[in-house]
């Protein structure tokens, strides 16, 4: 019942309010955030990568309300392309972008999130690396899929993220899985309403499973977004029925969740993508992280108990 809860406060300005002015709130946002600055963002790209590890950068921003921030996160993109290519690192790092960062949400958003994104998408391939799409809520599916297609038709390494949770993620699999495609599959991670996604832990699993044979069967690249150990074993058998190669997919896990298994897998020879946020409206993104298991809400209160 508290995911739920978590969920919608995740988009609430009074509580925001409440638990950024928490002392305690920062010390456990630095768990699961990279820092705020670019220069701590890349320091953690720099230690990941001598552990084995690959990252995706998300500099965090959504629900934007005004064009000149959509511009800032445009502009917080470019400088992170430039830095990654400054460094050598696009070989082991991407980046992740959600669009309505970008201002998918505000009038004429489409064509103002493409315009936005474009340049960064341009400046990734230049810097030797390459962009993934973010999925939010389900209004900004197609809105997100319309603009992956246009991206492709230039640079078609540029990926994108389904959620097994809703109806129609089967079916966009299907269309996605294509020679050439890069889709990273993921639970889902928004408060969605029943007319539209799964509502019961089994069902979002048992889609989850579909979309992943859909995905290792086609001719495109799965990217396997989960910590779930039995997913994590289903994409290990579904490569090896397959005939999948270790480059041929790739396991995803949050940057501060499930550590040693990002490491065990990456001995193993897995390719294990963290995904690494960062910058100063990490709310949205603590608070689902807290939504989306106990343990992380667990952690939280343990250390508000701690430090109260």
């Amino acid at each position: 019942m508290l995911g739920p809860v978590l969920l919608a406060a995740a988009r609430s300005d009074s509580i925001r309010r409440i638990v950024s002015a928490a002392p305690v709130t920062r010390p456990v946002v630095n768990r699961f955030v990279a820092g705020e600055r670019l220069d701590e963002s890349m320091a953690v790209v720099r230690s990941l990568a001598a552990l084995g590890l690959e990252v995706t950068l998300d500099h965090l921003g959504e629900d934007i309300t005004d064009p000149v921030e959509a511009l800032r996160n445009r502009d917080a993109y470019l400088a992170l392309a430039e830095a990654l290519g400054a460094e050598a690192l696009g070989a082991r790092a991407e980046m992740s972008v959600k669009l309505s960062a970008f201002g998918q949400a505000l009038p004429g958003g489409h064509d103002l999130a493409l315009a936005n994104v474009a340049p960064v998408v341009e400046a990734a391939a230049a810097a030797g690396t390459t962009v993934t799409l973010d999925m939010e809520d389900h209004t900004t599916v197609d809105s997100t899929l319309a603009i992956l297609g246009e991206l492709r038709q230039r640079f078609p390494q540029t990926g994108a993220v389904v959620q097994s949770y809703l109806f129609r993620t089967e079916d966009d699999c299907r269309a996605l899985a294509g020679e050439g495609s890069r889709v990273r599959l993921v639970k889902g991670a928004y408060k969605e309403p029943a007319a539209v996604a799964f509502q019961d832990k089994r069902e979002v699993d048992l889609a989850y499973v579909r979309c992943l044979k859909i995905l290792m069967a086609g001719l495109g690249y799965p990217m396997i977004g989960t910590h779930d150990p039995r997913m994590v074993a289903i994409g290990q058998e579904l490569a090896r029925r397959g005939g999948r190669k270790l480059d041929e997919y790739e396991f995803q896990m949050l940057y501060g969740i499930r550590e040693a298994e990002q490491l065990r897998l990456a001995a193993e020879g897995h390719r294990m993508r963290v995904y690494v946020p960062y910058g100063t409206d990490w709310y949205g993104y603590f608070m689902r992280r807290l939504a989306e298991r106990p343990a992380n809400m667990a952690f939280f209160l343990r250390s508000l108990a701690t430090r109260g």
